[in-house]
């Protein structure tokens, strides 16, 4: 009985070391094979070097060249609105009738007038040529001749001043009709027919006309940013900045890139010194009237040179606590982090203006394979060159 025992525990025993073994082989197989696997593949490039021209970058606002308030200068009431709310006008159109009865009456009134000044006057030059031939006779004496060459002198005066007030009629009977003072995109009747507009000491704004091609963008430049465009054009002759020798270009926030074209036009004659800015305008063509005043505008102004820089592709460069980096491989395939500067985009790429030698091999593809410290296996971006290895940790 004791011997069964002993076989029963001896062979338990060998039958849970068969079990451990088992199940400790495979973890050692697993060890192997993570211990020999091969790196991950990473794509490589080196920086692109590329003249570039400098920008300086602002964000500013459209606003009209021409803003008009088409106020009322007579008093009466609106009779009639010649436009559509909205619409494009050209200077001259007619925009509104105001009652003319009234001013047409007055101006025959003046004209009426100007017809007796006019029979005074005749009547004065005739008696003094009268009394004038009868002195000669002695049969008028000196006063009746002063007395009718001042009358005749009067009766000129008052048919200048008759003349004077039929001009002033005409003018009042023309204001009847209130035509566009400018070219440009009128916006809604404020007043409609019917109602009492420009009365005395009451000017009555019947409706606003912008001119928005071409149009002006505004914006702001920081003291370090004006020295800086001072320094960049300084060569230039006086008056370059504002004389349209700037190019400069803006883009909508719905567009991509910069695509409307224009130059600099205006600056302000001194820095505001509760900002430490200065207003800055620029001017565009705006032909089909598709950017209208009010909207917000990225502005780019042109350095007028160009300077060598690096370029990455934009997808490379990532950022985190410590700010902007990309990822490279160095001479012994090992990755490494490079904190990078980034300046303007081109295209879909940035430029690299601090972190970056023109031979890096910068990652632009497996990045979430590339752990800085850990062998990776670069292979160049197609139909591109590999990096050189020549960096230090080699």
């Amino acid at each position: 009985m004791k011997r069964s025992t002993s076989c029963r525990g001896s062979t338990l025993f060998a039958a849970l070391v068969a079990v451990m073994a088992t199940l400790a082989f495979p973890g050692c197989r697993q060890a192997k094979e993570a211990a020999v696997a091969p790196p991950p593949v990473v794509t490589v490039t080196r920086p692109l070097a590329e003249s570039v021209a400098n920008y300086l970058d602002f964000t500013g606002n459209t606003a009209a060249t021409q803003t008009v308030s088409v106020v009322a200068r007579v008093e009466g009431y609106l009779e009639k609105v010649h436009f559509t709310d909205g619409q494009q006008v050209r200077k001259g159109d007619l925009l509104f009738t105001i009652q003319q009865a009234q001013y047409q009456a007055q101006l025959r009134q003046a004209q009426a007038q100007v017809a007796v000044q006019k029979a005074a006057l005749w009547h004065a030059s005739t008696e003094l040529r009268r009394y004038a031939g009868l002195v000669k006779e002695d049969a008028a004496t000196e006063t009746q001749v002063d007395h009718w060459r001042t009358e005749k002198e009067q009766a000129a005066a008052r048919l200048i001043a008759a003349q004077a007030q039929v001009e002033l009629a005409q003018l009042n009977l023309g204001y009847t009709l209130v035509r566009a003072p400018i070219s440009g995109r009128i916006g809604r009747h404020l007043i409609d027919p019917g109602n009492l507009v420009g009365g005395i000491g009451q000017p009555s704004a019947l409706a606003e006309i912008n001119q928005i091609d071409p149009i002006y963008v505004y914006f702001t430049i920081d003291q370090r940013e004006l020295l800086r465009l001072l320094e960049r054009h300084k060569a230039l002759p006086r008056g370059t900045i504002t004389g349209g020798g700037v190019p400069a270009t803006f883009g909508m926030l719905s567009e991509d890139g910069y695509p409307h074209q224009g130059h600099l036009d205006f600056a302000s004659i001194g820095i505001t010194p509760t900002t430490g800015t200065l207003q800055v305008r620029a001017i565009f063509p705006n032909r089909d009237a598709a950017v209208l005043p009010g909207l917000f505008a990225r502005v780019r102004i042109s350095a007028l040179a160009r300077t060598d820089a690096l370029l990455v592709p934009g997808d490379a460069v990532r950022f985190d606590q410590q700010g902007e980096y990309v990822l490279v491989v160095n001479a012994k395939n090992i990755v490494e982090r490079r904190g990078v500067k980034t300046g303007l985009q081109v295209g879909d790429r940035l430029v690299i203006s601090e972190g970056l030698q023109a031979d890096d091999a910068v990652i632009v593809e497996g990045l979430l394979q590339a752990v800085p410290g850990r062998e990776v296996n670069p292979q160049p971006v197609a139909g591109v060159a590999p990096a050189a290895p020549d960096k230090a940790g080699s």
